[in-house]
């Protein structure tokens, strides 16, 4: 029988401890704030701002909102980033992606002062993590660690494969993975024979961004397979890369979609603000 890795419970678990650790320093006369910007009203970002506020009045993070319209320019973006750089009751700054069209991505990632830089997508902080130094890292893969450490899962000496190999997840992925000593492959979209590689995976990690691409034609049998897509399906319910049905049956462990890596996106996010003041 295959082991269900709760991402609910883990996340609520690290919160309560983020929780004590965030009334300590408060009592030592630390705040701890951090500003969410998001540039016009997509609903799938307006969710995830939305949980974003409530996980940081849980652990006692204050929190400030800026909600620009659709047609803010990028100067106007960069402007209000370079005002929270410089504000020093600012511990971090995040821009929730996507962004509107008129407004380049990677020119904003990269203005925000990278020790401010909580999504860990700044090139310094993405540096760090290649040498192995200190720095922000993408709260997704952190959190897949967490999961997979919490769950008794050993990394080390493992085979894993990531599918994916996009700068938020694939390539932090594959690089957190490397510093717990896994043995890494990294497949994407030009992968010849993909089913053979990620059949020899012990921890096969899916990022792929096409909904139940992975069956279990894939999975090598008691394999760990953690999903890190988020879809809706045809009947509007919420599905993963990883066909479920199909996989769960032939693994070890497995994270459910949704309730699994999601709830750990923010976890992480607020590990990293509270890591930004201590």
């Amino acid at each position: 029988m295959y082991q269900i890795i709760d991402g609910k419970k883990i996340s609520q678990e690290i919160k309560d401890e983020l929780k004590d650790k965030v009334a300590a320093l408060k009592a030592a006369g630390k705040n701890i704030c951090l500003a969410v910007i998001q540039v016009g009203n997509d609903p799938a970002s307006s969710v995830y701002v939305g949980n974003k506020k409530k996980a940081c009045a849980y652990i006692g993070i204050e929190s400030l909102s800026y909600e620009l319209p659709e047609e803010t320019t990028q100067e106007e973006l960069l402007d209000l980033v370079k005002k929270l750089n410089a504000d020093d009751k600012v511990n971090g700054i995040l821009v929730q992606l996507p962004l509107p069209k008129q407004i380049d991505e990677e020119k904003v990632i990269q203005t925000i002062a990278p020790e401010k830089d909580v999504d860990g997508f700044h090139e310094k902080n993405v540096g760090a993590l290649v040498v192995g130094s200190k720095g922000y890292v993408s709260c997704t893969p952190l959190g897949i660690i967490q999961l997979l450490k919490r769950s008794g899962i050993e990394i080390a000496g493992k085979n894993c494969v990531v599918i994916g190999r996009s700068n938020i997840v694939g390539k932090p992925m594959s690089l957190l993975l490397l510093r717990e000593n896994g043995t890494v492959t990294v497949c994407h979209s030009r992968t010849q024979n993909i089913r053979e590689i990620t059949k020899q995976a012990d921890i096969l990690v899916v990022a792929i961004g096409k909904p139940k691409f992975v069956d279990e034609s894939f999975v090598k049998e008691g394999a760990v397979v953690i999903d890190v897509g988020i879809h809706r399906n045809e009947n509007n319910k919420l599905c993963g890369d990883v066909d479920f049905e199909r996989v769960a049956p032939h693994t070890s462990a497995i994270t459910p979609v949704p309730g699994g890596v999601g709830p750990m996106t923010i976890a992480m996010l607020m590990y990293n603000c509270v890591s930004s003041v201590e």
